[in-house]
């Protein structure tokens, strides 16, 4: 289950009062995020991607004081995340397309799209877990139906089943019909 910006923002909070259990909680959910973050951006080998994940955790925790608690915690994560992708950028002098450039580095509604994707995963958590699983995979991480199929161990048939399910039962949970 992914944690909420409420949710996340307590155990920064937590951690910033001091309790290292929820410091350690934070990070710890924090890994998926931005292993979700830097896979639709980086098109780099998995390690690339690991390390980012890594050098944003490490930078979390080392400019945990500059957070205010008055504002969305996703918002200053996502901000940090955007700064660390441009550096790998740099180090590796790697060419970007112009037409990427906007989705790579795009800062208005930055917010505005930080509270949906935890709208969405608050969405997803009222599914059944093999749902939303399979659409969390496919749909917001990328993941082709063979890999998710491979990463659940079930067959990728019961991943397009339980995607077209999950979707459907989101589309009637929207329009208040469930």
């Amino acid at each position: 289950m992914r944690a909420s910006e409420d949710q996340l923002r307590a155990w920064m909070i937590g951690g910033l009062k001091g309790d290292a259990g929820a410091h350690a909680t934070l990070l710890s959910a924090l890994v998926p995020l931005l292993q979700a973050f830097y896979r639709r951006r980086v098109r780099d080998a998995a390690e690339d991607v690991e390390d980012l994940v890594q050098e944003t955790l490490i930078a979390v925790h080392t400019r945990r004081a500059t957070y205010d608690p008055e504002r969305p915690f996703a918002v200053w994560l996502f901000a940090i995340a955007r700064y660390k992708m441009i550096d790998h950028f740099r180090r590796r002098r790697q060419a970007c397309p112009i037409e990427d450039l906007a989705d790579i580095l795009a800062c208005e509604g930055f917010e505005d799209a930080s509270i949906a994707r935890m709208d969405v995963a608050r969405l997803l958590d009222t599914l059944p877990r093999k749902q939303a699983d399979a659409i969390r995979d496919t749909r917001l991480d990328g993941l082709s139906i063979a890999e998710a199929a491979s990463s659940a161990g079930i067959g990728e048939s019961d991943v397009k089943v339980s995607v077209h399910r999950g979707l459907k039962a989101l589309n009637a949970r929207v329009r208040g019909q469930a």
